[in-house]
Protein backbone atom coordinates (compact mmCIF):
# COMPACT_ATOMS: atom_id res chain seq x y z
CA UNK A 1 0.00 0.00 0.00
CA UNK A 2 1.38 3.41 -0.96
CA UNK A 3 1.79 6.17 1.64
CA UNK A 4 -0.96 8.27 0.04
CA UNK A 5 -3.43 5.37 0.09
CA UNK A 6 -2.53 4.53 3.72
CA UNK A 7 -3.00 8.19 4.69
CA UNK A 8 -6.37 8.28 2.96
CA UNK A 9 -7.50 5.10 4.78
CA UNK A 10 -6.37 6.46 8.18
CA UNK A 11 -8.15 9.76 7.52
CA UNK A 12 -11.34 7.90 6.64
CA UNK A 13 -11.16 5.81 9.83
CA UNK A 14 -10.50 8.84 12.01
CA UNK A 15 -13.48 10.63 10.47
CA UNK A 16 -15.75 7.83 11.72
CA UNK A 17 -14.22 7.44 15.19
CA UNK A 18 -16.16 10.26 16.93
CA UNK A 19 -19.49 8.82 15.79
CA UNK A 20 -18.54 5.34 17.00
CA UNK A 21 -17.27 6.68 20.30
CA UNK A 22 -20.46 8.63 20.93
CA UNK A 23 -22.59 5.57 20.20
CA UNK A 24 -20.50 3.41 22.59
CA UNK A 25 -20.55 6.05 25.33
CA UNK A 26 -24.33 6.57 25.25
CA UNK A 27 -25.85 5.41 28.53
CA UNK A 28 -28.65 2.85 28.66
CA UNK A 29 -31.16 2.90 31.53
CA UNK A 30 -33.64 0.04 31.96
CA UNK A 31 -36.80 0.49 34.03
CA UNK A 32 -39.30 -2.09 35.22
CA UNK A 33 -42.39 -0.32 33.87
CA UNK A 34 -43.48 2.52 31.64
CA UNK A 35 -44.33 5.13 34.28
CA UNK A 36 -40.78 5.08 35.66
CA UNK A 37 -39.42 5.12 32.10
CA UNK A 38 -41.25 8.37 31.34
CA UNK A 39 -39.99 9.97 34.56
CA UNK A 40 -36.45 8.84 33.74
CA UNK A 41 -36.59 10.27 30.23
CA UNK A 42 -37.57 13.66 31.62
CA UNK A 43 -34.61 13.63 34.01
CA UNK A 44 -32.06 12.05 31.69
CA UNK A 45 -32.76 14.14 28.60
CA UNK A 46 -32.03 13.14 25.03
CA UNK A 47 -28.52 11.85 25.70
CA UNK A 48 -29.61 8.65 27.47
CA UNK A 49 -31.49 5.64 26.10
CA UNK A 50 -34.33 4.65 28.47
CA UNK A 51 -36.06 1.29 27.97
CA UNK A 52 -38.95 -0.24 29.92
CA UNK A 53 -39.04 -4.01 30.48
CA UNK A 54 -42.84 -4.08 30.49
CA UNK A 55 -44.57 -2.54 27.52
CA UNK A 56 -47.47 -0.05 27.36
CA UNK A 57 -50.68 -1.58 28.70
CA UNK A 58 -48.93 -4.41 30.58
CA UNK A 59 -49.98 -5.59 34.04
CA UNK A 60 -46.92 -5.14 36.22
CA UNK A 61 -47.57 -7.18 39.38
CA UNK A 62 -47.43 -10.70 38.00
CA UNK A 63 -45.29 -10.01 34.95
CA UNK A 64 -43.05 -12.87 33.82
CA UNK A 65 -39.85 -11.64 32.15
CA UNK A 66 -38.85 -13.39 28.94
CA UNK A 67 -35.35 -14.38 27.81
CA UNK A 68 -35.63 -11.50 25.33
CA UNK A 69 -36.21 -9.09 28.24
CA UNK A 70 -33.00 -10.29 29.89
CA UNK A 71 -31.03 -9.97 26.67
CA UNK A 72 -32.41 -6.46 26.06
CA UNK A 73 -31.37 -5.38 29.56
CA UNK A 74 -28.01 -7.16 29.64
CA UNK A 75 -26.07 -4.11 28.46
CA UNK A 76 -27.79 -1.66 30.83
CA UNK A 77 -25.70 0.88 32.73
CA UNK A 78 -28.45 1.35 35.32
CA UNK A 79 -31.71 -0.33 36.32
CA UNK A 80 -34.51 1.66 37.99
CA UNK A 81 -37.32 -0.08 39.87
CA UNK A 82 -40.18 0.87 42.15
CA UNK A 83 -39.82 -1.47 45.12
CA UNK A 84 -42.40 -1.81 47.94
CA UNK A 85 -43.25 -5.27 46.60
CA UNK A 86 -44.59 -4.05 43.25
CA UNK A 87 -42.29 -6.04 40.97
CA UNK A 88 -42.37 -9.46 42.59
CA UNK A 89 -40.36 -10.83 39.67
CA UNK A 90 -37.61 -8.24 39.78
CA UNK A 91 -34.93 -9.62 42.12
CA UNK A 92 -34.43 -12.77 40.06
CA UNK A 93 -34.47 -10.67 36.89
CA UNK A 94 -31.78 -8.35 38.27
CA UNK A 95 -29.70 -11.35 39.36
CA UNK A 96 -29.62 -12.54 35.76
CA UNK A 97 -28.03 -9.24 34.69
CA UNK A 98 -24.89 -9.54 36.78
CA UNK A 99 -23.26 -6.49 38.36
CA UNK A 100 -25.56 -3.79 36.97
CA UNK A 101 -26.18 -0.82 39.32
CA UNK A 102 -29.80 -0.41 40.38
CA UNK A 103 -31.84 2.16 42.31
CA UNK A 104 -35.10 1.78 44.25
CA UNK A 105 -37.16 4.88 43.52
CA UNK A 106 -39.42 4.65 46.57
CA UNK A 107 -36.50 5.16 48.96
CA UNK A 108 -37.49 8.03 51.28
CA UNK A 109 -41.26 7.59 50.78
CA UNK A 110 -43.54 6.82 53.73
CA UNK A 111 -45.75 3.98 52.49
CA UNK A 112 -49.47 3.55 53.05
CA UNK A 113 -50.39 0.11 54.39
CA UNK A 114 -52.68 -2.23 52.47
CA UNK A 115 -55.91 -3.16 54.25
CA UNK A 116 -57.47 -6.56 53.63
CA UNK A 117 -56.58 -9.71 51.76
CA UNK A 118 -53.33 -11.65 51.77
CA UNK A 119 -51.33 -8.40 51.69
CA UNK A 120 -52.91 -6.86 54.80
CA UNK A 121 -50.40 -4.64 56.59
CA UNK A 122 -47.87 -4.63 53.76
CA UNK A 123 -46.86 -1.47 51.90
CA UNK A 124 -49.10 -0.31 49.08
CA UNK A 125 -46.59 -0.13 46.20
CA UNK A 126 -48.42 2.43 44.01
CA UNK A 127 -46.63 5.42 45.55
CA UNK A 128 -46.14 7.18 42.20
CA UNK A 129 -49.88 7.92 42.16
CA UNK A 130 -49.18 10.74 44.61
CA UNK A 131 -47.86 13.80 42.75
CA UNK A 132 -46.06 14.72 45.98
CA UNK A 133 -44.32 11.34 46.09
CA UNK A 134 -43.40 11.74 42.44
CA UNK A 135 -41.02 14.53 43.45
CA UNK A 136 -39.09 11.96 45.50
CA UNK A 137 -39.01 9.56 42.54
CA UNK A 138 -37.53 12.32 40.39
CA UNK A 139 -34.86 13.18 42.96
CA UNK A 140 -33.90 9.52 43.28
CA UNK A 141 -33.60 9.21 39.50
CA UNK A 142 -31.31 12.26 39.35
CA UNK A 143 -29.10 10.85 42.11
CA UNK A 144 -28.91 7.44 40.42
CA UNK A 145 -27.99 8.94 37.04
CA UNK A 146 -25.38 11.20 38.62
CA UNK A 147 -23.88 8.18 40.36
CA UNK A 148 -23.07 6.45 37.08
CA UNK A 149 -22.41 9.64 35.10
CA UNK A 150 -21.05 12.29 37.50
CA UNK A 151 -19.83 14.47 34.66
CA UNK A 152 -23.45 15.26 33.75
CA UNK A 153 -24.78 15.57 37.31
CA UNK A 154 -25.60 19.27 36.88
CA UNK A 155 -27.61 18.51 33.73
CA UNK A 156 -29.60 15.77 35.46
CA UNK A 157 -30.34 18.04 38.40
CA UNK A 158 -31.47 20.87 36.14
CA UNK A 159 -33.75 18.50 34.21
CA UNK A 160 -35.12 17.16 37.50
CA UNK A 161 -35.88 20.65 38.79
CA UNK A 162 -37.70 21.56 35.56
CA UNK A 163 -39.75 18.36 35.66
CA UNK A 164 -40.62 18.79 39.34
CA UNK A 165 -41.92 22.27 38.59
CA UNK A 166 -44.27 20.75 36.01
CA UNK A 167 -45.46 18.16 38.52
CA UNK A 168 -46.13 20.81 41.16
CA UNK A 169 -48.06 22.92 38.66
CA UNK A 170 -50.19 19.87 37.79
CA UNK A 171 -51.20 19.15 41.39
CA UNK A 172 -53.32 22.20 42.28
CA UNK A 173 -55.82 22.00 39.42
CA UNK A 174 -56.19 18.26 40.02
CA UNK A 175 -57.06 18.90 43.65
CA UNK A 176 -59.45 21.69 42.72
CA UNK A 177 -61.53 19.34 40.56
CA UNK A 178 -62.14 17.06 43.53
CA UNK A 179 -62.52 19.61 46.32
CA UNK A 180 -65.30 21.24 44.28
CA UNK A 181 -67.38 18.09 44.85
CA UNK A 182 -69.81 17.77 47.78
CA UNK A 183 -68.08 15.94 50.62
CA UNK A 184 -70.50 13.02 50.54
CA UNK A 185 -69.53 12.35 46.91
CA UNK A 186 -65.81 12.22 47.58
CA UNK A 187 -65.51 8.45 47.35
CA UNK A 188 -63.32 6.46 45.00
CA UNK A 189 -64.68 2.95 44.38
CA UNK A 190 -62.41 0.94 42.09
CA UNK A 191 -61.27 -2.56 41.17
CA UNK A 192 -57.77 -2.53 42.67
CA UNK A 193 -56.74 -0.57 45.75
CA UNK A 194 -54.09 1.11 43.64
CA UNK A 195 -55.22 4.68 44.25
CA UNK A 196 -54.66 5.09 48.00
CA UNK A 197 -51.91 7.69 47.55
CA UNK A 198 -53.92 9.68 45.02
CA UNK A 199 -57.05 9.42 47.20
CA UNK A 200 -55.07 10.74 50.17
CA UNK A 201 -53.69 13.68 48.19
CA UNK A 202 -57.12 14.53 46.75
CA UNK A 203 -59.13 14.07 49.94
CA UNK A 204 -61.10 11.04 48.74
CA UNK A 205 -62.32 8.10 50.79
CA UNK A 206 -61.60 4.76 49.17
CA UNK A 207 -63.43 1.48 48.51
CA UNK A 208 -62.06 -1.28 46.31
CA UNK A 209 -62.79 -4.83 45.20
CA UNK A 210 -59.30 -6.23 45.86
CA UNK A 211 -56.20 -4.65 47.41
CA UNK A 212 -53.58 -5.83 44.88
CA UNK A 213 -53.94 -7.39 41.43
CA UNK A 214 -53.48 -11.11 42.02
CA UNK A 215 -54.62 -14.50 40.77
CA UNK A 216 -58.04 -14.24 42.45
CA UNK A 217 -59.88 -11.05 41.53
CA UNK A 218 -63.55 -10.23 41.71
CA UNK A 219 -64.66 -13.08 43.95
CA UNK A 220 -68.34 -13.13 45.02
CA UNK A 221 -67.34 -12.01 48.51
CA UNK A 222 -65.28 -9.09 47.17
CA UNK A 223 -68.07 -7.97 44.85
CA UNK A 224 -70.74 -8.19 47.56
CA UNK A 225 -68.65 -6.19 50.02
CA UNK A 226 -68.30 -3.34 47.53
CA UNK A 227 -71.96 -3.52 46.57
CA UNK A 228 -72.82 -3.06 50.25
CA UNK A 229 -70.36 -0.15 50.57
CA UNK A 230 -71.62 1.62 47.46
CA UNK A 231 -75.20 1.36 48.68
CA UNK A 232 -74.36 2.45 52.24
CA UNK A 233 -72.43 5.54 51.18
CA UNK A 234 -74.54 6.27 48.09
CA UNK A 235 -71.40 6.34 45.94
CA UNK A 236 -72.40 7.63 42.50
CA UNK A 237 -69.81 5.83 40.35
CA UNK A 238 -67.37 2.91 40.32
CA UNK A 239 -64.21 2.63 38.23
CA UNK A 240 -61.67 0.08 37.09
CA UNK A 241 -58.06 0.40 35.97
CA UNK A 242 -56.86 -0.23 32.44
CA UNK A 243 -54.80 -3.39 32.97
CA UNK A 244 -57.56 -5.70 34.28
CA UNK A 245 -61.05 -6.72 33.16
CA UNK A 246 -63.72 -4.29 34.31
CA UNK A 247 -66.50 -6.91 34.61
CA UNK A 248 -66.61 -6.99 38.46
CA UNK A 249 -66.85 -3.19 38.69
CA UNK A 250 -69.56 -3.13 36.05
CA UNK A 251 -71.46 -5.77 38.02
CA UNK A 252 -71.29 -3.55 41.12
CA UNK A 253 -72.63 -0.65 39.07
CA UNK A 254 -75.54 -2.69 37.71
CA UNK A 255 -76.57 -4.04 41.10
CA UNK A 256 -76.39 -0.71 42.93
CA UNK A 257 -77.64 1.71 40.30
CA UNK A 258 -74.29 3.53 40.36
CA UNK A 259 -72.69 4.54 37.10
CA UNK A 260 -69.66 2.77 35.71
CA UNK A 261 -67.43 5.83 35.69
CA UNK A 262 -64.84 4.55 33.24
CA UNK A 263 -61.25 3.41 33.05
CA UNK A 264 -58.48 4.75 35.30
CA UNK A 265 -54.78 4.48 34.60
CA UNK A 266 -52.21 3.47 37.19
CA UNK A 267 -49.79 0.63 36.38
CA UNK A 268 -49.01 1.46 32.78
CA UNK A 269 -48.91 4.25 30.25
CA UNK A 270 -50.43 3.87 26.82
CA UNK A 271 -48.45 4.04 23.60
CA UNK A 272 -47.91 7.37 21.93
CA UNK A 273 -51.33 7.31 20.24
CA UNK A 274 -53.23 6.41 23.41
CA UNK A 275 -54.84 8.57 26.09
CA UNK A 276 -51.94 8.53 28.60
CA UNK A 277 -48.57 8.50 26.81
CA UNK A 278 -46.88 10.32 29.73
CA UNK A 279 -47.03 10.22 33.52
CA UNK A 280 -48.51 13.72 33.63
CA UNK A 281 -51.24 12.55 31.23
CA UNK A 282 -51.89 9.56 33.49
CA UNK A 283 -52.48 11.80 36.51
CA UNK A 284 -54.61 14.25 34.54
CA UNK A 285 -56.82 11.72 32.74
CA UNK A 286 -57.33 9.57 35.84
CA UNK A 287 -58.28 12.53 38.02
CA UNK A 288 -60.55 14.07 35.39
CA UNK A 289 -62.30 10.72 34.91
CA UNK A 290 -62.89 10.42 38.66
CA UNK A 291 -64.22 13.98 38.90
CA UNK A 292 -66.53 13.50 35.91
CA UNK A 293 -67.89 10.23 37.26
CA UNK A 294 -68.57 11.63 40.71
CA UNK A 295 -70.32 14.75 39.41
CA UNK A 296 -72.67 12.92 37.05
CA UNK A 297 -76.29 12.73 38.23
CA UNK A 298 -77.42 9.37 39.61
Amino acid sequence: MTLSRRSLLLSTLVAFLPVQTLAQDRLKVVTTFTVIADMARNVAGDGVDVVSVTKPGAEIHGYEPTPQDIVAASDADLVLWNGLGLERWFEQFLGNLGEVPSATLTDGITPISITGGDYDGKANPHAWMSPDNALIYVDNIAVALSGIDPGNAALYQANADTYKAKLRAALDPLKAQITALPEERRWLASCEGAFSYLARDLGLQELYLWPINADQQGSPRQVQAVIDGVREHKIPAVFCESTVASDPAEQVARETGAAFGGILYVDSLSDGNGPVPTYLDLLRVTTETIAKGLTAPN
